[in-house]
């Protein structure tokens, strides 16, 4: 065991001392679980576990999937005032440690916290003070990210402030030390910059106005039993300025050249590290590009019918069950269900088809998308945070908000570093003042400063959080939302895509697709008659006939009586011509002989069609056969998948016949057919015992509980609620190419994430003892620091650059 964890949950659901054994058995068995003990009288579970093979996620999934409920909140928390890993660490840990949080996660990049708690347990408030306990800011999140936004911009100013001030100051000492070497023994120096007691008045603002941040972080850190990275700053840069002050003090009144001092050190650091610090805000405020995208797609204000009255409001004031206009041209501010008018729809945000979607009274609308031609009259269904946007805004904030389980190594990393780093400076400062260069402090003075201020992780703290807010923003424009960093990082490993039929390889919607004229009638007769007499139907083949006979533009007529007869298919009197659509049995019940139509119909029905056969006037007139199409990219992405590598499978309640050739059709080989709603889950988990990592794609409610099982679960953007839910992943564009895309999302992201953390790592591991040895002076190590800190946000930043 790598250590243990303990969680108190409030369980609902039980009622008996049944259920509570049941409970304790289950969670027991869970890998990494040591201990569980439920009371049923309080309604409460106390787990202990490894965090290293379990989390709180899986163990909550388990107490659910047993039939119980885990009663938790969650709230976001903006966070002020961290520096480094090692703060984000320490706030995390001191949050998970509090009575009542079941789990929090605080990620550096975004300066945010999430925290699950039980609201019997603790209130939001205790959160904010055990916060500010540890020495930072806290405030709750609101919906939005307006304030995000602002926060960052404010950051922004603030470090640009200081940074200029800085400069300022330090610009002079930085003349000076340059004009220390010999190869710029040409460059003229001012005597009066030489002076001792120049310096401490140009170093002294630096080291205390602008530097006060970097004191006031370590007196946090250290009060609160731990260290960050403002301890390293503090400690390097207040050596180098005491130092020089002691000699100040110590030569008196001398004016004379005094090489020794290092005043320009603790200045030029300090400026050097804001530098740093500045160029990372403003890389922090890129990496969250996609959401302000996503924001810049709504509407500002809506037209909307009050008293009678027309009247403009900001979107923020519609309410549902408001009546809006919407200009052609104008972008549609709230999801709503057209009551007037008819238009086309551009709904490229949401779906990525470039073709406008033809509305009319009745369809329903997404707010964000564009009014192509039309007026129409809406009334709002959902506003605020309840849209369409809105919510896919809260997916990918809160994915970019989450952690990667490769972000373990990393947090654990944090929180022992720094003192390991104080003590490599101390050993070196001895090595080269003992036995290097015996006796001068000042060298073994300068190769402390070096060790220390090199050796900040900020780089550590933002290599994962930076790649999954660019790479799950990235994936969020090609309308793929992943809902969390372990969903992110686990899709990379899929080896098996188990694909549901209906709505996911197919479009879910049955069409006519092909008609059969006997001699003695002609096509247009044979449409009429059967679109006239399944009009009276309910039925969805029914449907699709009437849509497929009015889409070639053939009248319907009256009809004066209608019989549907269940299992056979329907008779009805159109303009006094009787019509029989239906079985062979219904033919051969009616007298009607279908010899000639019965090879054809096989055929059909081997190609996954649903056949009829119509009879009019008892003569046998032709053959009608609907099917549910599959998409015009399912040939293509299936082709995709295998070309990956990836063992895809099509799981059906369809029969074997049908089930086959709508699989052959779409190049798939393997089917698993008949399979009852809930024996999809059951399927789903024999492929994992076979050591498979499985992703479940489907679209219905019967999906939902495959997809919850499933190693990763996708949903179609275009199904329900429900599947969307209980997905790890939602593809909004219902495009089974977002499949692909996904995992290719996943692999680039971990492929980045990897190559952040191995600069991190490597840069550490290299540059301290390169520092120790003497290679690295100072304000050069200070300058690494903050490219470091630097370079990792940039390279996570290339995945808003990729291309799908």
């Amino acid at each position: 065991m790598s250590g243990s964890k303990e969680t108190n949950m409030q369980i609902t659901g039980m009622t008996c001392a049944a259920c509570a054994t049941r409970i304790e058995k289950g969670l027991r068995k869970l890998d990494g679980v040591q201990e569980a003990n439920v009371n049923l009288a309080l309604e409460k579970s106390a787990v202990k576990y490894d965090p290293g093979v379990t989390n709180i996620e899986q163990i909550q999934n388990k107490i659910r999937d047993l039939g119980y409920d885990v009663v938790t909140e969650k709230a976001e928390f903006e966070i002020t005032g961290m520096t480094c890993a090692a703060c984000s660490a320490r706030i995390e840990k001191g949050l998970n440690k509090l009575s009542g949080v079941t789990n929090a996660n605080v990620n550096l990049a975004l300066e945010k916290a999430s925290v699950e708690y039980n609201p019997s347990e603790i209130s939001v408030q205790d959160v904010i003070k055990k916060v500010q306990d540890l020495g930072y800011g806290a405030s709750v999140k609101e919906d939005g990210n307006g304030e995000a936004v602002d926060h960052r911009q404010a950051e922004i100013k603030r470090q640009t402030t200081k940074f200029i001030f800085a400069v300022i100051f330090s610009l002079p000492l930085l003349w000076t030390m340059v004009g220390h070497f010999e190869f710029t023994s040409f460059l003229y120096v001012p005597e009066i910059l030489m002076n001792p007691w120049v310096q401490l008045a140009l170093a002294t603002p630096v080291q205390f106005i602008i530097g006060k941040q970097f004191y006031v972080g370590a007196y946090k850190a250290l009060k609160n039993g731990s260290a960050n990275m403002d301890v390293l700053v503090a400690l390097g840069t207040s050596a180098a300025y005491f130092y020089s002050l002691y000699l100040t003090l110590q030569a008196g009144g001398s004016h004379g050249h005094m090489p020794e001092l290092y005043y320009e050190t603790s200045a030029v650091l300090i400026t050097l590290i804001i530098l740093g610090k500045l160029f990372e805000a403003k890389a922090k405020g890129r990496s969250s590009e996609a959401i302000k995208k996503l924001m810049g797609l709504q509407a500002k204000t809506a037209i909307v019918e009050r008293d009678g009255v027309e009247k403009e409001i900001p979107l923020e004031e519609v309410i549902e069950g408001d009546i809006f206009h919407v200009k052609p041209g104008e972008k549609i501010p709230v999801d709503g269900i057209i009551t007037d008018g008819q238009s086309a729809i551009d709904e490229s945000m949401l779906t990525g088809e470039s073709v406008p979607v033809d509305k009319t009274a009745g369809d329903e609308v997404i707010g964000a998308t564009i009014n192509k031609n039309g007026f129409l009259k809406v009334k709002a269904t959902k506003v605020g945070k309840d849209t369409a946007l809105a919510q896919i805004i809260k997916v990918v904030e809160e994915a970019q908000g989450t952690k990667a389980p490769i972000q373990r190594l990393a947090d654990k990393i944090s929180g022992i570093f720094v003192p390991i780093v104080v003590g490599i400076a101390i050993v070196t400062f001895l090595i080269w003042y003992l036995f290097v260069s015996p006796g001068d402090f000042a060298e073994a003075l300068e190769k402390l400063i070096a060790v220390l201020v090199i050796a900040c992780p900020c780089a550590l703290g933002l290599a994962t959080p930076t790649s999954i807010m660019a790479g799950s923003g990235r994936a969020a424009e090609y309308g793929i939302l992943f809902k969390g960093g372990e969903h992110l990082e686990t899709t990379q490993g899929i080896t098996t895509v188990v694909l549901d039929k209906t709505g996911t390889v197919t479009n879910g919607k049955p069409v006519l697709t092909d008609v059969v004229v006997a001699d003695g009638f002609s096509e247009e007769q044979l449409l009429a008659n059967v679109g006239s007499s399944e009009k009276k139907s309910e039925h969805p083949l029914a449907q699709a006939i009437v849509e497929g006979v009015t889409n070639k533009g053939i009248e319907l007529k009256d009809v004066t009586d209608f019989e549907s007869i269940t299992g056979f298919g329907i008779r009805a009197i159109v303009e006094g011509t009787e019509v029989f659509v239906g079985t062979r049995k219904l033919m051969v019940q009616k007298g009607i002989d279908v010899t000639e139509a019965l090879v054809k119909m096989t055929a059909f029905e081997k190609e996954g069609k649903t056949a009829m056969l119509v009879g009019i006037d008892g003569k046998f007139a032709g053959i009608v056969a609907v099917a549910d199409t599959i998409k015009d990219t399912s040939v293509a992405a299936i082709k995709r998948l295998k070309e990956m590598d990836l063992e895809v499978i099509m799981i059906t309640g369809d029969n074997h016949d049908t089930a086959a050739a709508i699989a052959a059709q779409a190049g798939i080989d393997q089917v698993i057919a008949e399979v009852l709603p809930e024996g999809k889950a059951e399927e789903v988990k024999k492929l994992q015992a076979a050591g498979k990592k499985v992703a479940m794609v489907g679209d219905g409610i019967n999906d939902a509980p495959a997809l919850a099982v499933a190693d990763i679960g996708m949903a179609i953007g275009t199904g329900t609620d429900v599947a969307m839910e209980a997905a790890d992943i939602t593809l909004i564009r219902g495009d089974l190419n977002s499949i692909a895309d996904a995992i290719f999302m996943s692999k680039k992201t971990m492929q980045n994430i990897k190559q952040n953390l191995f600069w991190a790592f490597g840069y550490n591991t290299l540059g301290i003892p390169i520092a120790a040895i003497g290679f690295l002076a100072p304000w050069l190590a200070g300058a690494a620091m903050a490219f470091s800190s630097v370079s990792v946000v940039l390279n996570a930043l290339r995945l808003q650059k990729l291309k799908l």
